[in-house]
């Protein structure tokens, strides 16, 4: 690991340890997560010269509370002046450490995601300000993974942080009886991070190992403090099963190597593991999910030596079980492809076909996708040349639409 990767885990690791620490003693989530960013700005520029701190959270927390007080002597107005110098220790400088209010190895990590994910918010702002305020992001950086000008994400954070502060969302964990609901809500904003990183919707790259890594680091933190919840080991397992066939994936110039294709000694061997290991525990010790059906499914895949061995049956079971739990247009996509491995591209196609009219669906490229390889599976070539070229047009992603118009272009007639 180099250096620099090392003070920026490092500050990532902080990030929401140090926002926690400050919003407990001051309040004001906006001041504050402005503050953190500041200082770990600072941190970033004086510790790979001058080395990390012995005390790194305190010394975060000391200047991120210097940042807010002098943020708040400068606010003229009277009104926001009284109120937040109030707040404040006598003589008015930031604690060098952790408030007194909470224990110094304080991991405020979930407490946030509950309040990024708030469902207040809308999934953008949830998405964006869960990578700002607990993954340590600038606005920048985000900017760059969601291929978006900084201006507008800058935009959709404040915004985000103003909707907090005018709607009064706490500074907590969620009440009991809505607490599963929120927890919810939260593994499917890092669930998003992470698809959004695994496949990315628009632009020349198909992955952006940013997101992903992001997305597992965070997700491995709320597995860490919910270590007995079943569908944060199947969403961690999820993630670490899929994302171990990233090298795979794409060839030398980036273009995309479907699953069937791919060179699985090039699989990361050392995710799949740990990622068997954590569903087969949830498996075992949890009430089923979502996520562990689905870490099932990836597990499946990942076991296979090859793709003739792959235990297609056993994956379509699984498929009809998540269908039953879950029920939605993407899983049924999935379901699709399973079936017609198993029974056939007419049973596959005629399942399809309960799709066609799903407004959810409407103009997804997914679907001319699956139509055209199960089309060219049943020998159909001349309509699954059309729908892999339908399919190519509706993608905004430029690897999708390069390897769809080459399927096609496999299935159009020699020459004279």
């Amino acid at each position: 690991m180099s250096t620099d990767t090392h003070f920026e885990d490092l500050l990532r690791e902080l990030a929401p340890k140090v926002l926690g620490a400050l919003i407990r003693r001051h309040g004001h989530f906006d001041a504050a997560e402005d503050a953190v960013q500041e200082a770990l700005l600072a941190a970033a520029l004086q510790w790979p010269e001058q080395g990390v701190p012995d005390a790194p959270k305190a010394w975060l927390i000391t200047v991120a509370g210097r940042r807010l007080t002098d943020q708040w002597r400068s606010d003229q107005a009277r009104r926001v002046r009284e109120v937040t110098v109030a707040t404040m220790e006598p003589g008015g400088e930031a604690a060098p450490g952790p408030g007194e209010d909470a224990p110094p190895d304080q991991d405020d990590t979930l407490t946030l995601l509950f309040m990024c994910c708030h469902p207040a918010l809308s999934p953008p702002s949830q998405l964006a300000l869960t990578l700002r305020a607990v993954g340590g992001l600038t606005t920048a950086q985000i900017a760059r993974a969601f291929l978006v000008p900084e201006a507008t994400m800058a935009q959709r954070i404040s915004r985000a942080k103003q909707r907090i502060k005018t709607t009064g969302i706490p500074f907590g964990p969620p009440p009991e009886p809505e607490r599963a609901e929120r927890l919810r809500v939260v593994l499917h904003v890092l669930y998003l991070i992470f698809n959004e990183g695994y496949t990315s919707t628009s632009g020349d790259q198909l992955h952006r190992a940013e997101l992903t890594g992001e997305a597992i680091r965070l997700t491995r933190a709320v597995h860490r403090l919910l270590p007995g919840d079943g569908e944060v080991a199947g969403l961690l397992a999820l993630m670490l099963l899929t994302d171990a066939r990233r090298p795979a994936r794409t060839d030398a110039a980036g273009g995309l190597i479907p699953l069937a294709e791919q060179d699985r000694g090039r699989w990361n061997r050392e995710q799949i593991g740990e990622g068997v290991r954590l569903i087969t525990a949830a498996l075992s010790g949890a009430p089923l999910g979502p996520y562990q059906l689905q870490a099932a499914i990836a597990a499946v895949h990942a076991e296979a030596p090859t793709a003739a061995g792959t235990d297609w049956a056993q994956i379509l079971a699984l498929y009809e079980l998540l269908e039953r739990m879950a029920p939605s247009p993407v899983v049924t996509l999935n379901h699709v492809v399973a079936l017609a491995m198993v029974k056939g591209a007419a049973e596959g196609l005629a399942l399809l076909a309960t799709l066609d009219g799903d407004e959810r669906l409407q103009g997804h490229h997914r679907v001319d996708a699956v139509r055209a390889h199960l089309l060219e599976m049943a020998g159909q070539v001349e309509d699954a040349r059309a729908c892999y070229r339908a399919a190519a047009r509706r993608t905004t992603s430029l690897p999708e639409q390069r390897y769809l118009d080459g399927r096609a272009d496999r299935l159009a007639p020699a020459g004279p």
